[in-house]
Parts: C-alpha cells; sequence; structure tokens
C-alpha cells in the first residue's frame, strides 16, 4: 500500500469517527431543544391567553360576545378606536395558532416531532429557545435514538459524498491515456 493510499485511509478513518461524534451529539441535543422551545412556547400562550382573558372581559362588562365586541369597535367612527378590533381579532388568532402548535408539538412522537416542529414553527420563539438554549445529555430513549440517526446521517453523508469523489478522482484518465493504479 502506498504512502498517499496509507494517508488516505487513516484520514478517512479519523474523519469517518469525528463526523459519527459529531452527528451524534448534535442530533442528541434535538430533544432537549424541542423541550426547551415547548416550554417557552407554552410561556408565550399563557401570556396571549391572558391578554385574551382581558379583551373577554371587557366585551362580557359590555354584555357582549367578544365576537360582537370586535365588530362594534371596528366599526366605531373613531378610526383610533376602531384598529383596536384588529389588535383584539390578532390576539384571538395568536391564542389559537399557538395553541395548535404547542399541541401539536407536545402530541408529537419521536419520529414526527422534527416535522411537526418545523410546521408550526415560530422564528421568534425558537430564536428566543436558542438564545438561552442549554445543551444536555441525553439519557431517554429518545435522545439515543436521534443521536444515533444523526452519527448515521453524518457518516453515511460523508461515505456516500467523499468515496464517490475519490472513485471519480481514480478514474480521471491521465493525460497519456492510461489510467491510473
Amino acid at each position: 500500500m502506498s504512502l498517499a493510499a496509507r494517508f488516505r485511509s487513516l484520514f478517512d478513518g479519523l474523519l469517518d469517527r469525528v463526523l459519527a461524534v459529531t452527528g451524534a451529539v448534535l442530533f442528541s441535543q434535538a430533544p432537549e431543544f424541542f423541550q426547551q422551545y415547548l416550554q417557552r412556547l407554552g410561556g408565550h400562550l399563557d401570556e396571549a391567553r391572558r391578554i385574551l382573558a382581558q379583551f373577554e372581559q371587557a366585551a362580557g362588562q359590555a354584555g357582549l360576545t367578544l365576537a360582537d365586541y370586535i365588530r362594534r369597535t371596528a366599526a366605531n367612527a373613531d378610526t383610533a378606536v376602531a384598529r383596536l378590533a384588529d389588535t383584539m381579532a390578532a390576539a384571538v388568532e395568536r391564542v389559537q395558532s399557538l395553541q395548535a402548535a404547542h399541541d401539536a408539538l407536545r402530541d408529537a412522537s419521536a419520529w414526527t416531532r422534527p416535522f411537526v416542529f418545523l410546521r408550526h414553527l415560530d422564528w421568534d420563539i425558537a430564536r428566543g429557545t436558542l438564545s438561552v438554549f442549554k445543551p444536555a445529555v441525553p439519557v431517554t430513549l429518545e435522545g439515543g435514538l436521534y443521536a444515533l440517526a444523526g452519527m448515521l446521517l453524518f457518516v453515511g453523508l460523508y461515505h456516500l459524498l467523499f468515496h464517490r469523489f475519490i472513485a471519480r478522482a481514480n478514474t480521471v484518465p491521465s493525460p497519456s491515456g492510461a489510467k491510473p493504479v
């Protein structure tokens, strides 16, 4: 075996292991990130419900349902008051959206959670979660499965791409027309 081939084999084995560990560590953090995101999402949901409850209380004091209160507010001749209807309607929509995302993420299985997360992703909440994210040691079956998936993905992509690149490099004809050995 030539020196270049030994070096390539050593490099290949080392990079293979580094990528396996990197994939395992990165993917194993997904369940913890989802858990911290879900907690933060729940906090946003609680606050949105609190605001909505204030609007519902004001509607109740006026003897109206919230929907009627929003319609009457929107029809107000004073544009400043009429704009408040948009705020109340947005509060209703926000609670519904946050509740749907919270329930979907909470009830998702380990394998569907990443897809559910992406479908209901709130970028502001995700950025906030990431800004205070604390990695954790995965001691759950879910964490182990995600670690295994990350390891297999990183190593699989590496071997698929790297070995194709090497195979192509070894089949490029030399200028004299002879194939490299």
